[in-house]
């Protein structure tokens, strides 16, 4: 499976040959549907609290006799009827985490990889590297690119000139080889990919 690869300049700059075994495999909705759910089930921080009978304030005495009063036998004041009373079976902080097995995350990862090559939706350039951090700059770049919505996937250690520029732009994401995941692949509409990238991802994938 070869590509194109262009520079930012959008001129070209070769071709690269992608493996099949994490470019090359069929689409799989439901793959990537599991692990979009673990990935944002995992990223809720469960603060979530109420307080219940034990935790509000007020006076534990009992507030009326128990017999005569020809109505409801109540207790203390803090009961959960009362206004100002604690939350019966309220949410309490917990973790939201399911579990999702390696492989699976790793197959889903190589199926969100082969869907938007499927799709024609891959790009892959030379680098990511400008000289100055300019945002206007960049923007005039991507443009050139035909870019209004992109997840951009360098190697190991990001440019910091290309960050900075890109810090400012809409719909405009700029990911290290080891931030690659498939809710923000999918979430933009073009993945691009620097051929250092497409090395560390094949040789974390394979």
């Amino acid at each position: 499976m070869e590509v194109g690869v262009t520079d930012l300049e959008n001129k070209s700059a070769g071709k690269l040959a992608l493996s099949k075994d994490v470019f090359g495999l069929p689409p799989r909705a439901d793959l990537l549907q599991r692990y979009v759910i673990w990935q944002l089930a995992k990223r809720q921080q469960g603060t979530h609290k109420t307080k219940t009978y034990g935790e509000v304030s007020g006076s534990t005495r009992k507030i009326i006799k128990q017999k005569g009063s020809g109505g409801a036998r109540h207790g203390g004041i803090r009961a959960p009827q009362f206004r100002g009373g604690g939350k019966a079976f309220g949410p309490v902080p917990h973790s939201h985490a399911i579990d999702l097995p390696k492989k699976v995350r790793k197959l889903a990862l190589k199926t969100a990889l082969s869907t938007k090559l499927a799709e024609g939706k891959l790009k892959v350039v030379s680098d990511a590297v400008l000289k100055d951090a300019k945002t206007k700059g960049l923007a005039g770049k991507l443009k050139g690119l035909g870019l209004d919505s992109a997840l951009l996937i360098d190697g190991k250690v990001l440019d910091e000139n290309f960050a900075r520029a890109a810090r400012s732009l809409r719909n405009i994401d700029v990911l290290p080889e080891q931030g690659a995941n498939v809710y923000d692949i999918l979430r933009r509409d073009t993945l691009v990919l620097t051929k250092a990238a497409v090395e560390a991802l094949e040789a974390r994938l394979k």
